[in-house]
């Protein structure tokens, strides 16, 4: 278990990257909570849980400042809905060692994509 004030502040960075980026807290969390001695699949699954309460907080204060396009959001719904059942069907069949390596090649091509915008 993570000591409060690391889980705090992991969780703090983990906040301002979802509300930077999106879903980009899942880039902290996951990491600070396996080196709080959670397993590989219990990480993933324990950020998907932070990420969709952070997402809530940021689009609350995104729709109070009118910087949301619900009409645009509700294109993607549909397949995003069947994507996140899919990939959650397919996490409990993946092992752990395939889990982080996939987490890794994501994080540097997400780094990579910002850098060359």
């Amino acid at each position: 278990m993570l000591k409060k004030g690391a889980a705090l502040l992991s969780g703090a960075a983990a906040g301002v990257l979802n509300g930077f980026f999106g879903a980009g807290g899942g880039l902290i969390a996951v990491p600070a909570l396996e080196k709080g001695g959670l397993s590989v699949k219990e990480s993933h699954a324990t950020a998907l849980t932070l990420t969709a309460c952070l997402s809530a907080v940021s689009v609350l204060l995104y729709l109070g400042g009118g910087r949301f396009s619900l009409g645009e959001a509700a294109d993607f719904l549909p397949g995003g809905i069947l994507g996140a059942a899919a990939g959650a069907l397919l996490f409990r069949r993946l092992p752990a060692r395939f889990l982080r390596r996939a987490m890794g090649v994501f994080m540097i091509w997400f780094a990579l994509r910002t850098l060359l915008r």
